[in-house]
């Protein structure tokens, strides 16, 4: 499946890719593609199960890289991904090193424990429906799943996945099933890890990436690896945007 792209930059530049996490869209990725435009063509496509790109199965790991990999036309780019878009990308940099010249993994989720999995497909399968974008942002807010963005940032990204219902009222514009499989696909052992140079950044007060993963990645890698930890939580790129811009400079300058 070709994906429905967003893109950013000089299309001569050199080529990096964004992947999102689940429930979210390439167009999150559109406050760093911004500051990273001037050196780079950034291409940030939509997940299949995602935004405007097709809904049907599979949408476990395999099918995601494939469908990415169709997408993108570059042989060679950094891949950038947050969330189990980071988990995609480390599976990407483990089957197809020569296809990645650099890494950057944002708050990955390359193994998230079993019962904590089936709590979250759990909680995919109700219903989730608003009356505004402002109610739908209060609940990240309230949820803990965003901590110290501008509320202003959050409600522009997600007005615009946000699609009104036949009943009037608003919800995210995503697969439930599809996550639900995500899921799942994140409770498997994760991938090993490639010999490509490496960032991760890490929410401070993240629920997500454990000691034990990064140990293994500064065990495989060793200097090829860096680790930075930026304020707030999972969505770094909300919470902590400067700080994150930063480290992605200096990783890529």
């Amino acid at each position: 499946m070709r994906l429905h792209p967003h893109e950013w930059g000089d299309l001569s530049a050199p080529t990096l890719v964004c992947l999102h996490g689940v429930t979210s869209h390439g167009g999150r990725f559109a406050g760093l593609a911004e500051r990273l435009s001037a050196r780079h063509h950034v291409l940030a496509p939509d997940l299949r199960g995602h935004g405007y790109s097709g809904y049907e199965p599979p949408w476990m790991i395999d099918a995601h890289l494939e469908d990415v990999l169709e997408t993108i036309d570059a042989e060679r780019a950094v891949w950038l991904g947050h969330s189990y878009g980071g988990r995609l990308v480390a599976e990407l940099a483990a089957r197809e090193p020569d296809r990645v010249e650099r890494a950057i993994l944002l708050d990955p989720a390359l193994q998230v424990l079993p019962h904590v999995a089936l709590d979250l497909a759990e909680q995919e399968r109700r219903d989730a429906s608003y009356l505004s974008v402002e109610e739908a942002v209060a609940v990240r807010y309230d949820t803990g799943r965003v901590l110290l963005a501008a509320r202003e940032v959050v409600e522009a990204a997600d007005a615009l996945h946000m699609h009104e219902g036949p009943d009037g009222r608003l919800r995210y514009r995503y697969c439930k099933s599809a996550v639900v499989t995500a899921w799942s696909d994140m409770a498997t052992p994760p991938p090993e890890q490639a010999l490509v140079p490496t960032l991760i950044v890490l929410g401070e007060q993240s629920w997500l990436l454990l000691d034990e993963q990064v140990d293994a990645y500064r065990g495989a890698l060793g200097d090829l690896v860096e680790v930075v930890q930026v304020p707030g939580g999972h969505t770094v790129y909300w919470d902590a945007f400067d700080e994150t811009v930063e480290a992605l400079e200096g990783f890529l300058g």
